[in-house]
């Protein structure tokens, strides 16, 4: 039987009940994971997310309505810890950067092998970033242009240190206790380290950190 403690809860949000539905019978046969709901669009998937509090979201990004990345945009107003793992059929960059740009810790492809997908969600609630390669390319070129790599010449040592450990899924606490500070200090670090590269969450630095080989 699986400990209630380590089960992973799961809400499922996409637009076409088959897909939903698919998802839940290979999920429901995994020990550690729990599909605890299911919604069909991003505004329903947000009132979902409030009140169920689920560790990940598996989100489709479109959708009729309010899509995947309002949506997204949405958990992040409301500081809903939900881990979101986007799970789409367009392998365009143009639709799936601006998702991670919102907030999402990785995305996989509908057709993705089911025991992969598990995998996925496993990494994404261990606080891992989950990029295919080509996204990932494309982010890093785009941050190039956008003078990305200068940001990162303008942190210290130590607020490198504690960037290494964001992109590895450490908590503030785990950082503190690495680097022998104490957990103020390391808040101070991650608040300097979000200013000075223009970053909106503890995500996002984790994803600009991969971009740059940092970490992860």
């Amino acid at each position: 039987m699986a400990d209630p403690e380590r089960t992973i809860r799961v809400l499922l949000v996409d637009d076409h009940q088959v897909v939903r539905r698919g998802l839940r019978t290979f999920l429901e046969v995994q020990e550690d994971i729990h599909v605890v709901g299911e919604a069909s669009d991003g505004d329903e998937g947000v009132a979902r997310a409030e009140e169920l509090r689920p560790d990940v979201v598996l989100m489709d990004i479109k959708m009729p309505g309010v899509d995947g990345i309002a949506a997204l945009r949405k958990l992040r107003e409301l500081a809903n810890p939900a881990r979101v793992l986007i799970v789409t059929s367009f392998t365009e960059q143009r639709t799936v950067i601006p998702a991670l740009r919102a907030g999402a810790s990785g995305y996989v492809y509908k057709d993705v092998d089911p025991e992969a997908l598990a995998d996925a969600i496993r990494s994404v609630h261990a606080g891992h970033v989950l990029l295919q390669p080509e996204v990932a390319g494309a982010l890093l070129s785009q941050e190039s242009g956008n003078g990305g790599h200068g940001r990162g010449n303008a942190l210290t040592e130590r607020e490198r240190d504690v960037l290494t450990l964001i992109a590895d899924g450490r908590s503030n606490r785990e950082i503190a206790r690495a680097l022998v500070l104490s957990e103020k200090t390391v808040k101070t670090h991650v608040s300097n380290i979000l200013m000075k590269l223009d970053l909106s969450d503890r995500t996002q630095a984790a994803l600009w950190a991969v971009r740059h080989g940092i970490g992860a």
